[in-house]
């Protein structure tokens, strides 16, 4: 899809970058520095109140490796900003020629497990690292946010309902995206629908109700024109009093041979005035109404109001849950892992900072499971291990041509729903869910120690010296 997003196009992606990625970029060039590298992106810690992550994106950055090149209005932009002629030609004829592994979207993972794993020359393995991160940062902490929603609201429908409070109009298609792949049976955003053949829901406003003199004349101007499909906003004065109009409504559509959908909620004391509705419509044969509910819900609110009983049948949950409003950003990295020292030799390398140490060398992820299918425990190993479990990582892309058939996305959502239900329950709890067990294999670890020891020597030698 072209997008023309104020005053810049889809095709301007390859910019979409921080400034310090084409300086060392540029750097690297200046010094004939062209080696292949290998980058992993992952997840250092988790926020509070999540024990996992449901990753998505990776299709947003595949197609973006695939198409990234830079034109010349970029490069005479480039040119202002001071970067000299050799690198923009170089630049002119950019490509991204690398390796990509990757976990597919709507797997659940974990803290320091590699979600992607980009080996290329070190000019296009760093290029792109901004993109990758901002696009899994976004994608990844909205499907977890919607997952975790669609946990609470055990099995009933959740319509994503938060484009006119999500960040911009990315913000607003990705998250309609992600929370479908969580589980959401749809969205209020019609581009989104179109666009991702994501189904498509909407009710209406107070305004609607508020413009007619008379709240039942609102009532059936609606119905007239939504005969099959229509769901009452009845609280815009009183909620029962509306009720009982939206039943007069819902008699008289009867007579011409169709249903009233459903009536909405959107305030007041929702658990129990659900149950007062329930029983009154229930008391006038219109077992078939849909009780619907919205209103500054999230996975916290939805599970306090089914532990008393509430009676919705749909919960559409917007602002909360479109910005993950309690925690809207995941610690998302994407580190050097290895470099080539000589022809066809990769040599490992691994930061030590004080609580941000990375794992070396290029790895998988090994899933092992239950005889239920249920997931036990992970493992981060070398990727030239062996290891009796399910390797998590794909390869998706070789010598920069995609290596893989992208799914649909009812395909990513059927996956999704698949991994999260082989999550055991308490890994899955609102707050206080356990740690799933993640380790390292035992050579991985004897490098990490390895390396260590080495680095640590080595700068106490040069420190000396100097």
């Amino acid at each position: 899809m072209k997008q023309f997003l104020g005053a810049y196009k889809e095709e301007d992606m390859s910019l979409f970058t921080d400034f310090y990625e084409l300086t060392m970029c540029a750097a690297y060039f200046d010094n004939k520095n062209f080696k292949p590298a290998t980058f992993d992106l992952f997840i250092r810690r988790l926020p509070e109140n999540r024990s996992y992550i449901l990753f998505t994106g990776l299709e947003q950055i595949l197609l973006h490796l695939q198409d990234i090149k830079f034109t010349k209005q970029h490069l005479a932009y480039l040119k202002r900003q001071g970067f000299n002629q050799q690198f923009l030609n170089y630049l002119q004829n950019f490509k991204f020629t690398g390796d990509v592994w990757a976990v597919p979207e709507g797997t659940v993972a974990f803290p320091n497990e590699p979600l992607i794993r980009i080996t290329a020359p070190i000019i296009e393995a760093q290029i792109i690292e901004t993109f990758a991160l901002n696009t899994v940062n976004l994608q990844t902490t909205m499907s977890t946010k919607a997952s975790r929603v669609i946990h609470a609201a055990k099995g009933k429908n959740v319509i994503e309902f938060g484009l006119r409070r999500e960040q911009g109009i990315d913000a607003g298609m990705k998250v309609a995206r992600s929370s479908y792949i969580a589980g959401c049976k749809g969205t209020s955003n019609v581009l989104a629908g179109m666009v991702y053949d994501i189904p498509v829901f909407g009710t209406m406003a107070h305004s609607f109700v508020m413009s007619y003199p008379k709240e039942l004349e609102a009532f059936r101007a609606f119905a007239k024109t939504f005969p099959d499909k229509s769901t009452l906003l009845i609280d815009t004065y009183d909620d029962l009093a509306g009720l009982e109009k939206a039943i007069t409504v819902a008699k008289e559509l009867e007579t011409k041979g169709f249903r009233l959908g459903g009536v909405r909620l959107d305030s007041g004391n929702l658990a129990e005035t659900s149950k007062k509705i329930r029983k009154i419509l229930d008391d006038n044969d219109l077992g078939y109404v849909k009780i619907f509910v919205s209103g500054d819900l999230d996975e916290f609110r939805i599970a306090e109001l089914l532990s008393k009983g509430a009676k919705f049948d749909s919960f559409g949950v917007g602002t909360k849950m479109g910005t993950s409003s309690d925690r809207p950003y995941l610690d998302v990295i994407y580190k050097l892992c290895e470099t080539m020292t000589v022809p066809n030799v990769y040599s490992p390398i691994m930061k030590l900072s004080t609580d941000k140490s990375t794992l070396p060398g290029r790895k998988q992820v090994y899933r092992y499971k239950d005889s239920e299918g249920n997931y036990v425990r992970d493992v981060i190993a070398l990727a030239s291990e062996k290891i009796d479990a399910e390797p998590l990582l794909v390869n998706v892309m070789s010598e920069g041509k995609m290596t893989y058939t992208l799914p649909s996305l009812n395909q990513i959502k059927e996956f999704a729903a698949e991994n999260l239900s082989k999550l055991p329950e308490k890994y899955k709890a609102l707050t206080e869910a356990e740690t799933y067990p993640v380790e390292l294999s035992q050579k991985l670890q004897t490098l990490v120690e390895t390396l260590r020891e080495k680095i640590t020597e080595n700068e106490i030698i040069n420190h000396n010296r100097t």
